[in-house]
């Protein structure tokens, strides 16, 4: 079905010209996730702005908020019409209200996987090579709302060291950080003694992998990943979706799912940017595929 969709949209973006706007859509709204400063997040999505408006006919805004939980409720109040959210941001979004959005893509790995990992590091200097190694010390999260940055690590950690993630358990302190850029300076200048991030695990250390947020900082001059040390990985994570809010006239949805599917295609520095890094491409996805994580969001907050 997804298949025809996208089969459909670009068929539709080559006949329909942008004067024929979609019925009830005023303007286009795209929330991005945190996990870098505002800035950089909107200037790699500029180019998927001025492509949506070209589209679609109508203005097209950017939104980053502060942290996961800004795009959320944007999504659930209807102030924002796409996102790229992380799995646990997702598996939020469908508890809070099952019909506020629809998943309809995933960023497809250069392996042709749609995995990515948690990722745990530390200062090399410091000695740290293991998440054992880190008792009694401080421990960095990004947001609460992320699927690497805290939803699977706080529950595969426990695994290794047998206590909780709760401050003087095992680590000395548990913080969060507000994202995964912020994780990721706070263990570099010494702030934190470790911490978790996303990558997807594949290419060189020293490049911070493929993509990711390390990968990221990388290409923004915060980090040499030489001084950093990779302490502990979780199992393979679904990558999140991108989703579109159910709402939307079909239209939209279709011409807006094209356009993302076509995006590495058509413009690879503009698809690098918006998905944090090398990718092979995108491709469909429903909600069965998250299913997993919504369990695990259920038991956390249980």
């Amino acid at each position: 079905m997804m298949k025809k969709l996208i089969a459909a949209a670009m068929v539709t973006t080559a006949l329909v010209s942008p004067a024929l706007a979609e019925d009830a859509v005023k303007e286009f709204r795209i929330g991005i996730l945190g996990g870098e400063n505002a800035q950089d997040r909107l200037n790699s999505y500029e180019c998927l702005r001025q492509k949506t408006e070209d589209l679609l006919g109508v203005e097209t805004k950017l939104f980053a908020p502060a942290d996961y939980d800004g795009v959320i409720q944007g999504l659930l109040g209807g102030t924002i019409d796409m996102a790229w959210l992380g799995a646990s941001g997702y598996a939020k979004t469908y508890l809070s209200d099952p019909e506020a959005v629809e998943p309809v893509l995933v960023k497809v790995n250069v392996d042709g996987g749609y995995g990515y990992h948690s990722i745990g590091f530390a200062r090399k200097d410091s000695g740290i090579t293991s998440i054992e190694d880190l008792k009694g010390k401080v421990f960095g999260f990004g947001d609460p709302n992320s699927t690497s940055g805290y939803l699977i690590p706080s529950i595969e950690i426990p695994e290794v060291t047998g206590a909780t993630m709760e401050s003087g358990d095992y680590f000395g302190e548990v913080k969060f950080t507000g994202g995964h850029e912020q994780t990721i300076v706070a263990v570099a200048n010494g702030d934190i003694d470790g911490g978790v991030t996303w990558a997807d695990g594949l290419g060189e250390w020293e490049d911070g992998y493929n993509s990711g947020a390390l990968r990221k900082a990388v290409d923004a001059g915060l980090v040499d990943m030489n001084d950093l040390v990779q302490i502990w990985q979780s199992k393979p994570i679904p990558e999140g979706p991108i989703v579109l809010r159910k709402a939307l006239p079909e239209m939209a949805k279709v011409k807006m799912t094209g356009l993302m599917a076509s995006l590495p295609a058509m413009d690879p520095d503009c698809a690098y940017g918006v998905l944090s890094g090398e990718a092979k491409g995108l491709m469909p996805i429903g909600h069965e595929a998250y299913e997993i994580i919504v369990e695990a969001r259920k038991r956390k907050s249980s």
